[in-house]
């Protein structure tokens, strides 16, 4: 049970912010108390009220600004604070820079032992706003009001928008979204529109009933558009009736697909894709390569950054059209097709059936004949047998998820002794950790972070390894 915390010590004056924390909360400290305060940045002085208290740290909000940073700025989105996304609006994007790179050189330093005196700049987005290639957005029934809601009529309770924070049945209904470019904003608010004035029930995450649940809208670079509806429990001709409102109001809509998700949670990936309308994918392009992006398929949600992310890790790579390449947890084979072009065979690793599919079929539409997909847990797959019979590689390419590397991964890849490994990661301190494991038989030579996720505190990061003489 959680203790109270007395009213006499529950608010702390004049806190001054010093730095960011890893989740992206202003930290200040108060005695030896340090404290994480949501919505503060460095530079801030601010009153704050304690939420919850530890033997040696709280998280606070903040009640009042005493002294505004010099890195704060108004937030663009009136949303902002209340969604949760895009959580660093209220920080200039210099700023933000300054601190994303600092978390990587922390972690790297602190965590993998690394020097980091060479490492070199962060690379900014180029787009600030609406660089993203997919958003997933909730109807509920319970809306979430703010203080602008409290003339809202009580019988108007529908929502599609995104979860607020912390709460999982409760739906902030968003009105203009700047993460995603139109038509997507022009989409979501008529497919609300429609649905009210046809009495189309929105899906109750409590009680699981109701015909509206998620919809999902990817774009992309080549001007594309994927829209998926996923409905519950519709009722006769409800489906055909919204589908055929958005294939008649927006034939830039290139593929549309609908779900029916009777399930208790919303994820897709089991579920069956019917094509209402198009194709049962959009193209994406890069370099004058072609990737099949489906409903399931994985791809990365910043497609400008994603191609300086990937040019990043070819040139780490240094190939020169002879080597053996591993690429480890490939996902849709984006990397494996993109550098196949510079090396003599890439072998690509994913856990996920589906994913390798969408590789082998990238490659087939690009014509690319050097690579070879293999579906597995990663553990389990790069084993001695793989290895004897595809040959030790020349060159590992790694890019796991936020969790990094299975110890049983890390100790195949120092067995193999391949001359470079080039470690991609969205999570710097598990990649540290994973680096210090390796740091026996390989040094960090290059370390390049990437913001992929303007305003927000998320960073990939790029390191080039080479086995030591």
């Amino acid at each position: 049970m959680r203790r109270k915390i007395p009213q006499d010590k529950k608010f702390i004056s004049d806190v001054s912010i010093f730095d960011i924390a890893e989740e992206g909360k202003g930290v200040g400290r108060q005695d030896e108390l340090v404290l994480f305060i949501d919505k503060a940045i460095p530079g801030d002085v601010v009153d704050v009220e304690l939420m919850r208290k530890k033997k040696n740290f709280g998280e606070a909000r903040v009640v009042a600004l005493k002294e505004s940073s010099a890195f704060r700025v108004e937030p663009f989105c009136p949303h902002f604070g209340v969604c949760g996304g895009c959580k660093w609006q209220h920080m200039s994007y210099d700023a933000q820079l300054i601190y994303k790179q600092k978390s990587v050189e922390n972690a790297l330093s602190r965590i993998g032992k690394i020097d980091t005196s060479g490492m070199d700049a962060i690379l900014p987005s180029k787009e600030t706003a609406y660089y993203r290639n997919k958003l997933e957005f909730t109807f509920s029934n319970k809306r979430w009001l703010t203080s602008v809601d409290e003339e809202i009529n009580p019988e108007d309770m529908n929502a599609l928008g995104f979860h607020v924070p912390g709460r999982f049945d409760k739906i902030l209904a968003i009105d203009h979204c700047f993460l995603q470019a139109d038509p997507s904003n022009t989409i979501r608010n008529s497919v609300k529109l429609f649905a009210d004035q046809h009495a189309f029930s929105f899906y109750d995450l409590r009680a699981h009933e109701g015909v509206l649940r998620n919809l999902i809208i990817r774009t992309s670079s080549t001007g594309e558009v994927m829209v998926i509806v996923v409905f519950a429990y519709p009722e006769e001709g409800q489906v055909e009736l919204l589908m055929n409102h958005l294939k008649s109001s927006f034939p830039s809509i290139t593929s549309l697909l609908y779900v029916i998700n009777q399930k208790k949670n919303d994820t897709i990936f089991d579920q069956e894709i019917e094509v209402f309308h198009g194709r049962d994918f959009i193209y994406e392009e890069m370099e004058g390569l072609q990737f099949k992006v489906g409903a399931k398929s994985f791809y990365q949600t910043n497609s400008a950054q994603a191609y300086e992310l990937y040019k990043i890790t070819r040139d780490f790579a240094q190939l020169k059209g002879d080597e053996l390449v591993y690429d480890l947890y490939t996902g849709a084979g984006t990397i494996a097709n993109f550098v196949a072009k510079n090396a003599k065979e890439v072998i690509g690793v994913e856990y996920v059936p589906t994913a390798i599919e969408d590789a082998k079929m990238n490659s087939e539409i690009n014509n690319i004949t050097n690579t070879k997909f293999y579906a597995g847990d990663m553990k389990d797959v790069l084993n001695a047998s793989f290895i004897a019979e595809h040959g030790n590689p020349d060159v590992v390419i790694t890019d796991p998820p936020r969790a990094g590397m299975h110890v049983d991964v890390v100790n195949r890849l120092l067995e193999m002794e391949s001359p470079k490994i080039v470690y991609v990661s969205c999570n710097a301190a598990t990649q540290a950790r994973d680096l210090e494991l390796m740091s026996e038989k390989y040094a960090v030579t290059k370390i390049k972070p990437v913001d992929m996720f303007p305003h927000t505190q998320h960073v990939e990061n790029v390191v080039l390894l080479e086995l030591k003489k």
